[in-house]
């Protein structure tokens, strides 16, 4: 039985006759929320991520959608088995069940193996991944940084073909270059054809009787490279940069992979940092608080001037509009804000005159202050041990 898929319309989070502009907004919430680069190495955002873009490219084809909303899965892809579904009966006489779960997973099917695709054809090189540290300041507003990487190239020598000069490789007999071979199988009364990987070419699809002496016969090459990445404004801790055909080479004329850098943001020690928000904690004095004062505030474009108002108490939160992280969605073209919290600092320790001075104003403000001042009450203490 085919993979049971979800509804197209329950995939986007839509009901039945959405309009294209709500088809349109829902795709692209969805897509950006489970994109590959911003959940790089999450197979379940991958996953997630794939259907989403099946649901679209379905419901956003008129023709397409037509037919789907009249006989559903089986009126956008005939080979759908339907499960439970009636009128799309077939005959099991004869079926090439490596060929339909083909189409669904890419391979051969369940326990008779499978290569995941043409071996023999072009292959797109595996992806690669690093870890890159950045300062709060860099990922705040951006960086250029210089990477070292291993990864492997198309061999110069051969051009990625794996030959020695003057030699060409011979098409596999047994496959005829597709790298795979179809193998006839009996259960049942039943006749299965599947396919699987070639044992003569390892799935390549060509045997090389001479090899490059540079790579072997393999068509590439490991180096290792230095490459300049840029990061954008406002990205975050654990965000990735995708580097478009930076990964390793492909094969049979593939294009080679990606490189995804992951960001590391070191913890600064004054700042903090929820989205595009910056949080900081500013110590002020009694007096300060009291009596009010102009201070210079810590921002990350530097010190600015803010004035505080008498009597603020501590715990008070105020903003500073545009001071935060730059949006990396809007591209650096909006900003946050900082919030400040202030913090009233107690003095641990007073010398005679400042406890002289703290006492009058304990008694001008009606508190009852010990004989003698709090000089007085500490000695009382002394002399009852």
């Amino acid at each position: 039985m085919a993979e049971q898929k979800r509804d197209y319309y329950e995939v986007l989070g839509l009901s039945k006759g959405a309009s294209e502009d709500e088809l349109k907004k829902a795709y692209r919430k969805l897509a950006k929320q489970y994109h590959p680069d911003v959940n790089p190495g999450d197979k379940n955002a991958e996953s997630k991520f794939k259907e989403i873009n099946e649901a679209y490219g379905i419901l956003s084809d008129p023709e397409k959608k037509a037919r789907y909303d009249q006989f559903g899965f089986a009126g956008v892809d005939p080979s759908y088995g339907g499960g439970g579904g009636g009128g799309f009966g077939f005959d099991m006489g004869d079926i090439d069940l490596g060929d339909i779960f083909g189409s669904f997973f890419g391979g051969g099917f369940g326990g008779f193996g499978g290569s995941g695709g043409r071996r023999g054809g072009p292959q797109k090189g595996e992806s690669l991944r690093v870890n890159l540290s950045l300062t709060f300041e860099e990922a705040a507003f951006g960086c250029s940084k210089e990477i070292e990487l291993s990864r492997t190239e198309t061999c110069g020598e051969c051009k990625g073909s794996g030959c020695a000069a003057g030699t060409t490789a011979e098409t596999c007999p047994d496959c005829r270059g597709s790298g795979q071979v179809r193998i006839q199988r009996g259960a049942g009364g039943f006749a299965f054809s599947t396919t699987t990987t070639c044992s003569k070419c390892r799935g390549t699809g060509k045997l090389i009787h001479t090899p490059c002496k540079e790579c072997g016969g393999a068509g590439s090459v490991r180096k290792k490279q230095r490459l300049t990445v840029t990061i954008p404004a406002g990205i975050d801790n654990g965000q990735a940069v995708s580097l478009r055909g930076q990964g390793n080479a492909g094969s049979n004329g593939g294009p080679a992979g990606d490189l995804l850098v992951r960001v590391q943001v070191k913890p600064h020690a004054q700042f903090q940092r929820d989205g595009i928000t910056v949080l900081y904690e500013q110590p002020v004095s009694f007096y300060q608080a009291a009596m009010g004062a102009e201070l210079e505030i810590p921002t990350i474009d530097g010190k600015v001037k803010y004035n505080l108002p008498a009597g603020t108490q501590t715990g008070t939160t105020f903003r500073l509009r545009g001071k935060g992280i730059p949006d990396l969605n809007s591209r650096g073209q909006r900003r946050g804000d900082q919030y400040v919290t202030v913090k009233v600092q107690v003095p641990t320790s007073l010398n005679a005159e400042q406890r002289e001075a703290l006492n009058a104003f304990g008694a001008a403000m009606g508190e009852k202050v010990p004989e003698g001042g709090l000089k007085g009450f500490f000695e009382k203490k002394k002399k009852k041990k």
